[in-house]
């Protein structure tokens, strides 16, 4: 296990189960609008299996993802999962291609998650995420299935996708909240406060769309200029951002190419310093 460049990224603990903090992202291994098999079944399956074999031991997932395509390859690919944990999430269906309605039922969520079980194949979902609260129903409804989920030993933890500070206040009350994950990365950081929550609480964050950052790519940009400080490309120099933001950070970033697989998770060995994390932080589209 020695010398995967994902363990440079340091570990987080998810209700007992420590992860390492640069993770993948299984979105993008589907069709176009994230709807339908991907183009390349065969390359889906080796950049599952490059991530894992760089030392990923997380996978965030959704059975909107396909819909159900991703779970589906990412058993083929990985099942047994020995020490690699698979976060997944219900609450968003699927009407086509880019089109995500909003359903947070509690019969609906609880459905959705026997059939995540069953195509992950397993007898407890590592982590569970309710991947939007639907604004239809009420609230308390959805995070007390999750905390039924819980106390039945269906999922192992639960997290919560793009809410605020009071949304995770609220669901606390109910449930123990292990992730959340929201919009971040060095461009969009609306949710600096939610983030700085999480830290509070001990709360892993997964920033999602963690490699877009706008006009701060731009040749001669601090992205730019400190990626050639460092030997290391622009997306890994984005990625090792997130890393040093926080110990409670865990990046997934996502991509249908080994090659990118192996550009990201090679991010987890690029040291910044803080004069160039300040630069980064500091800097403006």
């Amino acid at each position: 296990m020695a010398g995967k460049p994902i363990h440079s990224s340091g570990t987080f603990d998810l209700g007992g189960m420590p992860i390492f903090r640069l993770g993948f992202g299984a979105m993008r291994i589907t069709g176009p609008g994230i709807w339908g098999p991907p183009r390349d079944e065969s390359e889906a399956i080796d950049v599952l299996r490059k991530a894992v074999e760089l030392g990923v031991n997380f996978i965030d997932t959704a059975d909107s993802y396909g819909p159900t395509i991703s779970e589906e390859l990412i058993a083929k690919a990985l099942l047994p999962y020995g020490d690699v944990l698979i976060g997944t999430k219900a609450g968003l269906t699927r009407t086509g291609p880019n089109v995500w309605p909003p359903v947070g039922r509690p019969e609906y969520l609880r459905q959705q998650c026997e059939l995540s079980l069953r195509r992950l194949g397993v007898d407890s979902l590592d982590l569970f995420q309710l991947h939007r609260i639907d604004p239809k129903v009420p609230a308390d409804e959805q995070f007390g299935l999750l905390k039924e989920l819980l106390d039945e030993g269906k999922v192992k933890t639960v997290g919560l996708s793009e809410v605020n500070v009071a949304e995770i206040q609220a669901a606390e009350k109910i449930v123990k909240i292990s992730t959340v994950q929201n919009l971040y990365n060095l461009s969009n950081r609306q949710s600096e406060d939610v983030l700085t929550y999480c830290e509070g609480q001990g709360i892993g964050f997964i920033p999602w769309a963690p490699v877009a950052s706008g006009g701060l790519t731009k040749p001669g940009g601090p992205l730019d200029q400190i990626a050639h400080e460092v030997g290391a490309t622009i997306t890994q120099v984005a990625i090792a951002w997130l890393l040093k933001r926080s110990e409670v950070m865990i990046p997934i970033p996502g991509t249908s190419r080994v090659a990118h697989v192996e550009e990201n998770c090679a991010a987890a060995e690029v040291v910044l310093s803080d004069t160039q994390f300040a630069a980064l932080s500091n800097g403006e589209e």
